[in-house]
């Protein structure tokens, strides 16, 4: 069984990074690595839209450039943008200054507080000279989305149940997520309005 609040354990070893929101209300914060992506990010809005949420795109900076109109729209649509490094570069097994410089490096047109390590990897040198500077946000429930054959009922059932007010979760707006992505996300939307959640960007 794939672990979706494996934040847990790992917010023992990173608790200055942010794994969750102080939000005391039933709001969460859905959340979308790797796009942006033309087709998969605007059916993302499109979902989004028909509950009233908004959410965050953790966008990798040469995607942006690629299609400089889906961060626009996803800007005039409500939501925000965030730091994903320029090339989707981890933390591990990357020199902290070519790590800091493909940071830095991520957009010339856009500017954002918030940062999101690409597979959550990053090292302790990184953490210290990003975190004057970003808001490094974590997850405290993970979707699986981008792992191939997962059990797509299994993952949705340990997400209703790890959701609390201020969680952070991850979905993927990207080709390898897609499949899984547009069988989870509206199921799990759903299940936030039953339950009187909102949805809302960090």
């Amino acid at each position: 069984m794939l672990p979706v609040n494996i934040a847990r354990y790992l917010k023992l070893f990173y608790p200055s990074l942010t794994w969750r929101s102080e939000k005391r209300e039933k709001v969460v914060h859905l959340t979308f690595d790797d796009g942006p992506h033309p087709g998969i990010s605007r059916w993302v809005m499109d979902e989004l839209d028909k509950f009233g949420f908004t959410a965050t795109f953790f966008c990798i900076g040469e995607n942006m450039k690629k299609h400089p109109e889906v961060v626009q729209e996803m800007l005039e649509r409500g939501h925000r943008i965030g730091n994903h490094t320029l090339n989707h570069f981890s933390g591990f097994g990357t020199p902290t200054d070519k790590y800091l410089d493909n940071v830095e490096g991520w957009s010339d047109e856009h500017q954002s507080k918030l940062f999101r390590p690409p597979y959550g990897r990053i090292r302790r040198a990184q953490i210290r000279a990003l975190r004057d500077r970003y808001d490094i946000v974590m997850w405290s429930i993970l979707s699986w989305d981008f792992k191939d054959g997962i059990d797509r009922e299994s993952v949705l059932r340990q997400m209703r149940r790890g959701t609390r007010p201020g969680s952070i979760v991850v979905f993927h707006d990207s080709e390898k997520a897609e499949s899984n992505l547009k069988s989870m996300l509206t199921p799990f939307c759903k299940f936030l309005r039953s339950e009187g959640y909102q949805s809302t960007s960090l």
